[in-house]
């Protein structure tokens, strides 16, 4: 039913065989051509790619078959493909969007469909909007049949990611990398290349297996422990991790360490900034570290703060110059590849920057800390009835002087509701935040904090905890 389709920051995901069923992806999918034959150039025709989530195959065959009914012309995937590679497929086949059968990071049992604008890159909430309105209409357009063509998405998408970084550099630089698939669809992607090029590697997690035992495909903890403990074992200088879709990144240093995107986005911005020298401002979502607004700040440029979802980063890179863009969960892009995250080239771009330096990936993150302040970060993710979501919400929103035994300082409301806190930490290390957000397809209420420690850090996202279970005594307003 229409009424169960709800779209989020990034498309629709639903949970096999409950909502996401034969019946409404093909809804989806006839609400995609009725807004791209309204709105769009059509007849440059549509490109369809897929995950190795259970049915991703068939449910990809079934939006082809269901678009070209339309009239609108459909080249297929030939296989499984990260979605980066299906936003680069908009632009190789000069095609008017892309839709991508996938439910990312999600459990198992979900799967999804996002779709892909024709600048090849998450699509604008404005795009979002008019695919919602057609569904909600039930508009189905006139029946004219147009073709299905299987193609090969990867080949062009890997040879546009080599010619981004030096691989030669990479080479002599003699170090050694754990890659990390999490079963999803960036399988063979970066061991591909750097096989061809003669970089030492070791790759787990790359076998097609849908029900992606043990872990949910996220590049967080604890789901990274299998490369943790391989990186150790294997002795390797770094270790980079693909969520199910590989679009988004995670990384573990050479002694096992997680890095979180927080340190990869930060690591790869100062070597753009000294490196490179790339012109441009830096976008981050409003969920991701202020160490960032300090490297932005010494090196001169503006940082523009969006609310949470690429689509948002992507809406600034399309109206202006920008150096790169990311949030929260890993999803980092650089214009001048796509205006879209890619974790296959921040791993690569890692990579580069490793051979740049001559350091590890350990070191590189205590050179952060040392020149920018002590900056850690946590997320806390409560699957907690709505009402109990609602209600918390609606308490924070009316204000609050304290959070635990800290003062409140002042308040962000951009994108859920943001505390700054009073912390007896040094003046060169984080101002300690948390943030809270609701999900708006999910009874999911996300906490994330950022502070001068991890234990401050835990405290705060307990404090937290306690005040959204209603077992604090906290001062409202």
């Amino acid at each position: 039913m229409v009424s169960e389709i709800k779209f989020g920051t990034d498309g629709w995901r639903g949970i096999i065989a409950d909502d996401y069923t034969y019946e409404n992806v093909r809804l989806v999918a006839t609400a995609i051509a009725a807004y791209v034959l309204k709105h769009e150039k059509s007849e440059k025709g549509l490109v369809i790619g897929y995950d190795t989530r259970f049915g991703s195959p068939r449910f990809a065959e079934l939006v082809a078959d269901t678009i070209a009914n339309y009239g609108i012309n459909v080249t297929l995937s030939d296989d499984y493909v990260p979605t980066p590679a299906v936003s680069f497929a908009v632009k190789h086949f000069d095609a008017t969007g892309g839709v991508v059968i996938t439910s990312s990071h999600n459990p198992w049992n979900w799967n999804g469909v996002k779709f892909k604008a024709y600048y090849g890159g998450s699509a604008k909430p404005s795009i979002i909007k008019g695919i919602e309105t057609e569904l909600q209409a039930g508009t189905i357009p006139a029946k004219k049949q147009a073709k299905v063509t299987r193609a090969d998405f990867k080949t062009s998408y890997v040879a546009a990611l080599t010619k981004f970084v030096d691989l030669e550099k990479i080479a002599k630089a003699d170090f050694k990398f754990g890659i990390d698939c999490m079963y999803g669809s960036g399988r063979g992607v970066l061991a591909g290349i750097f096989a061809e090029n003669k970089i030492k590697f070791v790759e787990i997690r790359a076998e097609v297996n849908p029900l992606f035992p043990g872990i949910n495909p996220e590049p967080i903890l604890p789901h990274v422990q299998a490369l943790q403990e391989m990186v150790v074992r294997e002795g390797c200088h770094a270790g980079f991790v693909t969520d199910g879709d590989a679009d988004r990144i995670g990384a573990v240093d050479e002694k096992g360490n997680f890095v979180d995107s927080h340190k990869i986005y930060s690591v790869i911005l100062r070597w753009l900034l000294e490196r490179k020298k790339w012109p441009g401002c830096v976008v981050r979502a409003f969920n991701t570290t202020k160490m960032l607004d300090r490297i932005a700040a010494k090196h001169g440029r503006e940082l523009v703060e969006t609310a949470i979802g690429f689509k948002y980063t992507c809406d600034v890179m399309l109206e202006r110059e920008v150096l790169i863009g990311g949030e929260e969960s890993g999803g980092i892009g650089i214009t001048r590849h796509l205006p879209e995250r890619d974790g296959l080239l921040n791993a690569l771009l890692l990579a580069n920057v490793m051979a740049d330096e001559a350091k590890t990936l350990g070191q590189l993150v205590a050179d952060l800390q040392r020149d920018f302040g002590q900056h850690h970060y946590a997320r806390l993710d409560m699957h907690i009835p709505n009402d109990v979501k609602e209600s918390a919400i609606r308490r924070a929103s009316a204000g609050l002087t304290h959070l635990g035994k800290y003062k409140v300082l002042r308040s962000e409301n951009l994108d859920g509701i943001k505390f700054f806190v009073e912390t007896p930490t040094k003046k060169e290390d984080a101002e300690a935040w948390l943030l809270m957000r609701a999900s708006g397809t999910e009874p999911l209420l996300r906490v994330y904090s950022e502070a001068a420690s991890p234990e401050l850090v835990k405290e705060l996202l307990a404090s937290a905890e306690e005040f959204v279970n209603q077992k604090a005594v906290v001062s409202n307003i």
